[in-house]
């Protein structure tokens, strides 16, 4: 899909660099000019070592960091350019993370979290946001567990949850980090499973992972090493 001249591009990196300041004066350089494109509907999976690059190119693309040099443009927005308020407000509108830890509130029902997110952000009609919300729970198959504080679900349903809050403002994309890092196998399978699915409807995701299984199911699998691109490998995903 990076190559196709009619594909909308929802990720495009011009030699972005990040550097940071070091004890003796030096610089670190987290990322080395990268230059990449991911189009809509693309599922991409980011893979390297500890180090690579990979949580400076998510905070990049999330717009929770700033390019020492180069370009960094999201869902037709050139990010650098924006105020850190310009920023959280594009975040939330265009934008859903999903991370390791779920990072749910503890407080309040599953239900309660999902339309939390579409009050902040005020893209989603209020009159829609309860039952949208509810929609969500049933696209990840948690329908019954609305009404359910986070702690009574498992680690798996949870993750789920945080899938449901970050598609609730219609991102244009999903960034998920580490997203199985914290589930075992046949929990993580199942959270790879809904990954395709949200593919197959036209999402386009980009995944930060350990996980060769999650890897697997992508369109593409870029390999970060030492701040570069060492590869970007398109492919058909494995089977269902």
């Amino acid at each position: 899909m990076k190559d196709s001249p009619t594909a909308a591009a929802i990720v495009e990196l011009t030699a972005a660099t990040k550097s940071f300041a070091v004890p003796g004066g030096q610089a670190f350089h987290a990322l080395r000019g990268i230059s990449l494109r991911i189009d809509a509907g693309e599922y991409v999976a980011v893979l390297g070592k500890s180090g690579s690059g990979k949580s400076t190119l998510i905070n990049l693309i999330a717009g929770l960091d700033r390019p020492t040099a180069g370009e960094v443009q999201v869902a037709g927005a050139r990010l650098a350019r924006m105020s850190e308020n310009q920023l959280a407000s594009w975040r939330g509108g265009n934008l859903g993370v999903v991370f390791q830890f779920f990072q749910l509130l503890p407080t309040l029902t599953i239900e309660e979290n999902i339309v939390l997110a579409m009050d902040f952000v005020g893209k989603i009609p209020a009159a829609r946001r309860r039952p949208r919300a509810r929609e969500l729970l049933a696209l990840v198959g948690l329908a019954d567990q609305a009404p359910k504080l986070p702690s009574t679900l498992s680690g798996g349903q949870q993750q789920r949850a945080a899938i449901a809050r970050a598609l609730a403002n219609e991102p244009a994309l999903l960034v998920a980090d580490e997203p199985t890092g914290n589930l075992d196998s046949e929990t993580a399978a199942a959270v790879s499973a809904l990954f395709r699915t949200l593919v197959q409807e036209g999402k386009t995701l980009l995944v930060v992972t350990h996980d060769a299984s999650v890897a697997r199911d992508a369109h593409r699998v870029i390999r970060l090493q030492d701040g570069l691109v060492a590869a970007d490998e398109t492919r058909d995903p494995a089977p269902a």
